[in-house]
């Protein structure tokens, strides 16, 4: 029986190819709108986690303070605040992983005819364990080349393809300035951090090395900065505090006095960024969802001028046996084929679409498969919901008065 009524569905929307068509347009538009939209928002979710697992977890990066001179205040990072005693205080606290202590600066690096300028951070052997970021190939450098300022470096896969192109880096020699500079190791990829600079485009060499031979200090042991890990996010807070006691401890800061450091929670910027794309995605969503109740809005206006124009062959099905629900029932699968036909083409072309926005702007995007799931039940929902009232007004006529109906 149900067979038969889909057969019969089929047959009436057939029947006026050109009006199923228009009405089942507000169902492809809303159902390809939506489909873009969560592939675009989805995709930049996507992004983000990545950048976010590329800087670490559970991380914080403590600046050294700033210099006043003439009134004139300069940004973090610039005064001589910070020492290598600093982080290792830091590291023995309770709830902190490790802790690595850097210097760091541009410099030009030099292999053969070829030639980069890259960022170069000196820091300790535990800034990979800090960063969580493994070598692709050859090997870290050890605390023997951190106490003989040895000059070592391990290379980030942009600068390396820019200086060595597609051979391998590790055992060759580059240069900064006349100083030659051995690579261990090639860093693993990282991509773009969250305020879009290419991580990967970088050098580490030993603390050591960096504040003695390449950089300099204005005294013996100081750093620009202290990246630290904690051992879980749910003791973040507690090592934040910790670290901020510790220091104007060691630095003997009187109460009211000014820090002369800064602590920041990369996670926590990385979470707050996380969540913006997350309300992004929703909205665009939201607004996608619209063309979908204008379509439903479009199916119960035309399943009502359906039920108008069929009024005698309902009272003659009526007349013959057919009882109200198999009227509703009729009608209702009708709407819902309607909607489903509308959102297998519209899933196509929101599919297409970001495909194609992908190919064009090299934006990211994900189709996930409960995404699909998602339309298809949006769309037989709205085919129930706006069908039902055509379809119940159509299985309340009288059968008599249906059939007097011109």
């Amino acid at each position: 029986m149900l067979r038969g009524m889909f057969h019969e569905a089929w047959s009436a929307m057939g029947a006026n190819r050109l009006r199923t068509l228009l009405t089942m347009l507000g169902m492809v538009i809303g159902v390809g709108a939506v489909v873009l939209m969560m592939a675009v928002g989805q995709g930049a979710q996507y992004a983000v986690a990545q950048s976010i697992s590329s800087m670490g977890s559970n991380l914080f990066v403590v600046l050294s303070g700033f210099t006043n001179t003439g009134g004139v205040r300069s940004g973090a990072g610039n005064a001589p605040t910070l020492t290598v005693g600093d982080a290792q205080a830091i590291a023995d606290l309770n709830g902190v992983a490790a802790a690595a202590p850097s210097h760091q600066g541009s410099a030009q690096l030099v292999y053969g005819a070829n030639n980069w300028n890259a960022y170069v951070i000196g820091s300790t052997p535990d800034y990979l364990e800090v960063r969580s970021w493994p070598l692709e190939s050859g090997h870290p450098f050890t605390e023997s080349d951190l106490r003989a300022a040895t000059r070592v470096a391990l290379i980030g896969k942009t600068a390396a393809e820019n200086l060595f192109g597609q051979d391998d880096p590790v055992g060759k020699t580059l240069r900064i300035g006349q100083a030659p500079y051995l690579i261990l190791g090639v860093l693993a990829a990282k991509g773009q951090s969250l305020d879009g600079r290419d991580q990967d485009d970088v050098l580490v060499i030993p603390l050591t090395t960096a504040q003695r031979k390449l950089f300099g200090t204005p005294f013996q042991g100081s750093v620009r900065a202290i990246m630290v890990k904690a051992e879980s996010p749910e003791v973040m807070p507690q090592v934040e505090s910790a670290i901020v006691a510790l220091l104007r401890q060691r630095h003997r800061l009187r109460e009211g006095q000014e820090n002369d450091f800064s602590v920041r929670n990369l996670t926590a910027v990385a979470d707050s960024a996380a969540e913006t794309t997350r309300v992004m995605s929703l909205l665009l969503g939201a607004i996608a969802s619209v063309s979908l109740l204008v379509g439903g809005i479009g199916i119960m206006n035309i399943m009502l001028v359906s039920v108008t124009e069929r009024t005698r062959e309902i009272g003659i099905r009526m007349a013959i046996g057919a009882r109200e629900r198999d009227i509703l029932t009729q009608f209702l699968l009708e709407a819902i084929l309607i909607s489903v036909a509308g959102c297998l083409i519209g899933l196509l072309l929101g599919v297409g679409g970001a495909v194609l926005a992908n190919q064009l702007t090299h934006t990211p995007v994900v189709i996930s498969g409960s995404t699909v799931l998602v339309a298809f039940s949006v769309a037989a929902g709205i085919g129930i919901f706006f069908g039902y009232y055509p379809a119940r007004k159509a299985a309340r006529l009288d059968p008599i008065e249906a059939l007097r109906y011109q």
